[in-house]
């Protein structure tokens, strides 16, 4: 019967032999638990079917499948069936496999810090009982003895365990922990504190129960996840066994609360907005549609935040934000997820120059509270935060990376337009462009559009470090106010940080019949922006028909444009994406990294 379940299990008695002599080498430490580890989870999830069918089963094994992929399968579901089984043996013995609480006393890095003056092969005293939780990651047993590492939310702390000590205050348990308690099961253990001869300290159980039986084994303990995908989709399995990517995850939520302290000590106040929208507006995106059934009434997701915190403002508060989730139907990279977190701001009576001192600063706070220092490392490369940030013009941007001054034609409408592709042509065949990055700039309609055709494609990219490009084309700024002494820009920044747009901000917009004659200039492109992308639906779908989630209302914002009729104060506002800043604090590539559980296919 052994031979037959090593057999159907891929293992011989050499390898299982070997496994175990490594796992018994040497005593102490939980370093020394981890071995265990060095025999991959699915041989140890092996190992306990195997046992569990000799007494569980009884039955004769089928023959391996010749193929793999059905064989591990099959494998799991083996395990998931001897757990079970487990669970079953633990309610007999009287045990509820998944208890309803547990009262623990301390975490493992409490315990950690307290007992640190302890020395090497010292206890604590006597009456120093303590009681921890967690998962276990790690497990030895070697006759009367055994060590296991538990891990809860701060940390791992080993686990002492002798037959006698346990067997006296809870008679069964040491069989127990041998029979039925597996790597990755969740449970309570209380007992008394040492540090073993190895300087490894140790809660000494005297009491071990399962508080929630894992029926699957955890992954490979030394080679982990490997598989990206699996890794974002089944995230909690992520979170159990990578500490980065928990630390990354403490790291958002350290910058959440930093932006929050910093706006809430200079007066701003937190406030919520609508994310239901008859209209999408605010921002220049595709928006996601649903259907309001007692309304009888089709609603967008909004892509901004924008339009209503403005209407708070007309009412009268003069400093507000909105950490909010912003959804846009748009495509999915390393850098862009179609549901994410910005911070957007107003501040009544301020500029934009205003905004830019307060975002510097702001950001300059996010760096000192997640990192400790202002010289960061992202991607290989220093970013250095302790300096002002660099400010440059876009127009001025673009003529150190191209080499050509497109201001110059600004005044010869659109010959000087047709002129200034002519002029860019061979100065951009040095620069790499796609394909789909030379059609955007020949198809630019002004010369502002190619101006910032012409930035994406070419300046973009390289600037690494904290830079400040203000004063845009005010033709793709309709929301903020006209440049005060520069005829045809706007008062506007974006900061680029390794080589991303990070914030956005403006001069703020309030002159109310200005607003509506930018809104409705941009109704022709947004219609003709739906109609591509309901015949790239129509194309892509089996009946040719578009897709009806992409029906939705374009228009004119009445209500937004009634309340600017009524006096909006200048204002500078700005909004920047939290997922993006939590990118560079953590040095993390992707922005799936630093979203728990971002959206895939």
């Amino acid at each position: 019967m052994r031979r037959a379940l090593l057999a159907r299990h891929g293992l011989s008695e050499t390898a299982l032999a070997g496994c175990g002599r490594g796992l018994a080498g040497r005593l102490g430490g939980a370093e020394e638990a981890r071995r265990r580890a060095t025999c991959s989870a699915s041989q140890t999830a092996r190992g306990a079917t195997a046992q569990g069918a000799q007494g569980a089963q009884g039955t004769k094994q089928n023959k391996q499948p010749k193929n793999k992929n059905q064989g591990a399968s099959t494998s799991i579901e083996d395990i998931r069936g001897v757990r079970i089984g487990k669970a079953q043996q633990l309610r007999e013995a009287g045990q509820e496999p998944y208890a309803y609480s547990f009262d623990r006393t301390h975490t493992a890095q409490e315990l950690q810090d307290k007992y640190a003056y302890l020395g090497a092969g010292e206890g604590a005293e006597l009456n120093d009982e303590v009681s921890v939780a967690g998962r276990i990651m790690a497990s030895r047993v070697m006759g009367k003895l055994a060590f296991g590492s538990l891990m809860d939310e701060s940390g791992t702390i080993q686990l002492y365990i002798e037959k006698k000590q346990l067997e006296d205050s809870q008679p069964g348990g040491y069989q127990q922990l041998k029979k039925l308690i597996d790597v990755g099961d969740i449970v309570g253990v209380r007992g008394g504190i040492r540090k073993t001869e190895r300087g490894e300290l140790s809660v000494v159980a005297t009491t071990l129960v399962v508080l929630s039986k894992s029926l699957r084994p955890l992954p490979d303990k030394w080679h982990g996840l490997t598989d990206v995908e699996k890794r974002y989709r089944q995230r909690y399995l992520d979170l159990i066994m990578s500490p980065t990517v928990r630390d990354t995850l403490r790291s958002r939520s350290k910058t959440l609360s930093n932006i929050r302290r910093f706006l809430e000590t200079r007066g701003f106040l937190e406030v919520e907005t609508p994310v239901l929208e008859s209209l999408a507006g605010g921002a220049d995106a595709e928006p996601f549609v649903t259907y309001h059934n007692a309304l009888s009434k089709t609603l967008t997701l909004r892509i901004a935040t924008e339009l209503h915190l403005k209407r708070m403002v007309v009412g009268g508060f003069e400093k507000i934000f909105e950490i909010g989730r912003i959804f846009r139907n748009e495509g999915v990279s390393t850098r862009h997820n179609p549901e994410f977190t910005s911070v957007e701001l107003y501040q009544a009576y301020t500029d934009y120059e205003d905004m830019m001192d307060l975002t510097e600063e702001m950001i300059r706070s996010c760096v000192q509270e997640v990192r400790g220092q202002m010289e960061i490392e992202y991607q290989g490369q220093i970013l250095d935060f302790s300096g002002p940030f660099q400010r440059v013009s876009m127009e001025d941007a673009v003529e150190q990376h191209v080499g050509i001054d497109l201001s110059v034609y600004k005044n010869e409408e659109n010959g000087g337009l047709a002129e200034a592709k002519v002029a860019l042509q061979s100065s951009l065949s040095e620069h790499n462009i796609g394909t789909e990055g030379m059609n955007k700039i020949a198809g630019a309609a002004t010369l502002g559009l190619l101006i910032n055709e012409v930035f994406e494609e070419v300046v973009e990219a390289r600037l690494w470090q904290p830079t400040f490009v203000v004063d845009h084309p005010l033709d793709i700024s309709p929301l903020a106010k006209p440049h005060r002494s520069k005829p045809g820009l706007a008062e506007r920044f974006e900061l680029f940080i390794a080589g991303r747009e990070l914030a956005n901000s403006f001069s703020e917009l309030t002159d109310p019949l200005d607003q509506r004659q930018r809104l409705e200039a941009q109704m022709p492109q947004q219609r003709q922006q739906k109609l591509r992308t309901q015949q790239e639906s129509s194309n892509g779908s089996a009946d040719g028909t578009a897709t009806k989630g992409l029906d939705y209302q374009i228009g004119v914002d009445e209500d937004f444009l009634l309340a600017l009729e009524h006096g909006m104060p200048p204002t500078g506002g700005m909004g920047m994406g939290i997922d993006r800043l939590v990118m560079l604090l953590t040095d993390s590539p992707s922005i799936r990294d630093v979203i728990v559980f971002p959206l895939l296919k």
